[in-house]
């Protein structure tokens, strides 16, 4: 049984009008895109890219913190099946690199508006203090200590479930569920303070992992995925919570009504 907690820092929620007030006066990190024409899918690929490129410094204008650097004060891992066995905390974690994010193509459902998009991270690094009891690779580990893990040339392909729903009758669209695939083309990762700070099992366990990085991603691919899952729901809520969904697509009341009949 996998189990990955994350505890992210309380944002409140603006009026929908907080950031600007109708389609005809958008903020400029905004690209309107219509459902019903035909390159809707390069034009919501340009509108997606322009939002992340955005969401790196933050958006004040719907009080949403920097993702680039992602501050997040707790991840909570319980891995218990297969080659992995880990009962682990990361505390003050930083991430870095999501404001780097290239997206290669996103698109719409014309009916569910489930998302499907994907994105290729060049370089992400993740530091923070770790407190770690389990195996990976049937190697026992157990330590406390600053530890970082880079992986590099990330694929990620989304599906998001999306349900449509009305505020100020305005139509806006609650991301339910995030689903994660990814390929990564290298991982390096540094733990300190293994075995009680024993530097000579330190290194080589360090080693060993960095060497056989591939078997070690794929055996970290359940938590890794879960946790770039959780991560993704809680910055798309906060987008789409205070973003009207007609200022991303800009007939989808009209395509709604049509659907409907």
């Amino acid at each position: 049984m996998l189990t990955v907690g994350i505890s992210t820092p309380t944002r409140q929620s603006l009026p929908p009008r907080a950031a600007c007030s109708g389609p005809t006066n958008l903020a400029s990190f905004i690209q309107t895109c219509l459902i019903s024409e035909p390159d809707f899918d390069d034009c919501s690929t340009e509108a997606v890219q322009k939002l992340f490129k955005a969401l790196g410094p933050g958006l004040p204008e719907i009080n949403l913190s920097p993702i680039d650097p992602l501050k997040i004060p707790k991840i909570r891992i319980l891995q218990g099946e297969g080659p992995v066995n880990v009962n682990a905390a990361l505390d003050n974690v930083v991430v870095t690199g999501f404001g780097q994010t290239d997206v290669l193509q996103s698109q719409v459902h014309s009916k569910s508006y489930d998302f499907y998009t994907r994105v290729r991270v060049p370089k992400m690094r993740i530091e923070g203090t770790y407190d770690l009891k389990g195996k990976i690779l049937l190697i026992p580990l157990v330590g406390s200590g600053l530890c970082w893990f880079e992986p590099s040339n990330m694929t990620i392909d989304i599906v998001s479930d999306v349900k449509l729903y009305e505020k100020d009758n305005l139509p806006f669209f609650n991301v339910t569920k995030v689903h994660v695939k990814y390929n990564i083309g290298g991982l390096k990762l540094h733990m300190s303070n293994l075995f009680d700070g024993i530097s000579s099992l330190e290194d080589s366990t360090n080693a060993y992992l960095n060497v056989n990085w591939r078997p070690v991603s794929e055996s970290l691919r359940p938590i890794l995925s879960k946790t770039i899952e959780d991560i993704l729901l809680d910055f798309m809520q906060q987008i789409f919570h205070n973003l009207p969904a007609n200022f991303m697509i800009g007939d989808i009341k009209t395509h709604m009504n049509k659907n409907i009949r």
